[in-house]
């Protein structure tokens, strides 16, 4: 039922009444008012129930009209009708229809966004199949007589050969053209070919198969963390991961001599020894990072000890005292390592050490009076307030007082630090000048004390950041790509566009 109002209206000047007709009280039309007395009238307006009705402001109609003359009751008495009046059902206002249309907005905007998105994604992997898609439809690497070699089958015997236990590998070598620190100035018509990058397995005991995986992808260099607990040496990243059978000697020496002694077999036809893991490059070296994570002095002796298997098969690069002679294996400290013990032996020592990076750091050889020569150089100068002391590597097991020159080719083998802490965060996905020019000036450092720079907390995503990072580090002449996807990294070319470039 429909909520009504009381509509109180005074009646005209009161006439005698008058008779009805016969019609009109045939018709029904007439019927007569019935008078009511003042003091009524305001009883029913008193009333609790129309107080609170009239009180009220939440609804916008009025709940009485009374338009009667504002006198006094007591001087004039008045005779009113009451009527009801149904309230027509209160409709929707200018603000709350607003509000409803903002509402809608957001809720279709929460069902289109999503939906743009997936299409946006189905779209990019449309078209990266229609240009990639025919390596998926033309396969061409069926394999060609599949039992060859095998028992009873043509070629038998004849499968196997001594050193085939890295056959078809090849190490990871990426070129790049960067600045010489031996010239004052390379332009980019006299900039050449000037080295090679390797790339480092960064933790490669978190790997499903350690060493063997680095070396199935081709790289040089692979890194464990040791910790010394009791008397032998576990690999893990904290001691919450260590195992009692996963240690130094089960996941790097022991499988490391297997291999290098099938590379280096004892046969008659074997001419040559200390050949590298690397059958396609025997010259190669292989660089054992061991982070030592306990107390410096006593874990760095035990490693000392475990590689003597190494060391008695004379596979390992040493320094006699005069120069560095290569092996097959180069063993870096890095970590807790001691440099003062590390360096303790002047005539023979195996274990190299991993330099500070930011030490080395080296200014751009250009001066005020290339300057006033050619001013477009000045783009190539040097930043002026970079700080060696905030670059990020840690010196744990370094004296305090050990001067950039103590890292040499004779002392120490790589040069690394914190990417992160020591060039920036990179904005936009881009590095900018002033970062670029702190790697260059750090790599120049590096390689004129003969050393190979390393970043390593490198961003590792997006890919297509951490791939401008890795061409900008290989272009710069960085000396070893630290990485933790090994199959990103042996991709011939990074900057090709793939199917993933937009992740």
């Amino acid at each position: 039922m429909a909520p009504s109002v009381l509509e109180i209206t005074p009646l005209p000047e009161q006439t005698p009444p008058r008779e009805p007709s016969p019609a009109e009280v045939e018709d029904g039309y007439y019927q007569p008012i019935p008078s009511r007395r003042w003091y009524s009238l305001i009883l029913d307006i008193l009333d609790p129930m129309t107080l609170r009705q009239r009180s009220s402001h939440a609804h916008p109609h009025h709940i009485f009209t009374d338009e009667r003359p504002r006198t006094s009751l007591s001087a004039k008495k008045e005779q009113y009708v009451v009527t009801e009046t149904p309230i027509p059902e209160p409709g929707p206002t200018p603000t709350l229809e607003k509000r409803h249309r903002v509402i809608a907005v957001i809720r279709l905007a929460c069902i289109l966004v999503p939906v743009t998105v997936l299409c946006l994604f189905g779209i990019l992997h449309i078209v990266s199949f229609a240009l990639n898609g025919h390596a998926l439809l033309l396969q061409d690497d069926l394999d060609f007589l599949p039992d060859w070699g095998h028992p009873g089958k043509i070629g038998a015997g004849l499968a196997h050969y001594p050193t085939d236990a890295t056959r078809d590998v090849m190490p990871i070598r990426k070129f790049s053209r960067h600045f010489n620190s031996v010239n004052v100035l390379q332009t980019n018509e006299t900039r050449a070919n000037s080295g090679s990058v390797a790339v480092h397995s960064h933790n490669d005991y978190w790997r499903r198969i350690p060493l063997y995986e680095a070396l199935h992808y081709g790289c040089t260099g692979v890194e464990a963390d040791v910790w010394h607990v009791g008397d032998d040496l576990f690999v893990g990243h904290s001691t919450s991961a260590l195992t009692p059978n996963r240690t130094f000697r089960s996941l790097y020496v022991d499988p490391l001599i297997a291999l290098l002694d099938k590379q280096n077999p004892l046969t008659a036809f074997a001419d040559t020894k200390n050949h590298g893991v690397f059958d396609e490059e025997p010259d190669q070296t292989l660089v054992l990072l061991v982070d030592l994570k306990t107390d410096g002095p006593t874990t760095f002796q035990k490693v000392q000890e475990q590689l003597e298997g190494l060391r008695s098969k004379g596979y390992l690069t040493y320094f006699n005292g005069t120069h560095t002679v290569p092996g097959a294996i180069t063993v870096v400290g890095t970590g807790n390592t001691p440099f003062d013990l590390l360096t303790a032996n002047t005539t023979y020592r195996d274990i190299f050490y991993d330099a500070p990076l930011g030490m080395l750091y080296e200014p751009s050889p250009i001066t005020l009076t290339d300057l006033n020569v050619d001013p477009s150089l000045s783009n190539l100068a040097e930043i002026d307030d970079y700080h060696p002391s905030s670059a990020g590597q840690g010196k744990t097991g370094l004296p305090a007082d050990t001067p950039a020159y103590a890292f040499n080719a004779t002392t120490s083998y790589y040069a690394s630090l914190n990417f992160k802490r020591s060039v920036g965060r990179v904005w936009r996905g881009k590095l900018s000048e002033r970062q670029r020019k702190i790697i260059r000036g750090q790599i120049r450092g590096a390689k004129k004390a003969g050393l190979k720079a390393r970043y390593w907390n490198t961003p590792k995503w997006p890919v297509s950041l951490r791939n401008h990072i890795w061409h900008v580090l290989v272009e710069e002449g960085v000396g070893m790509l630290n990485a933790d996807d090994l199959e990103g990294a042996a991709i011939e070319d990074w900057r090709r566009w793939k199917h993933e470039w937009y992740v």
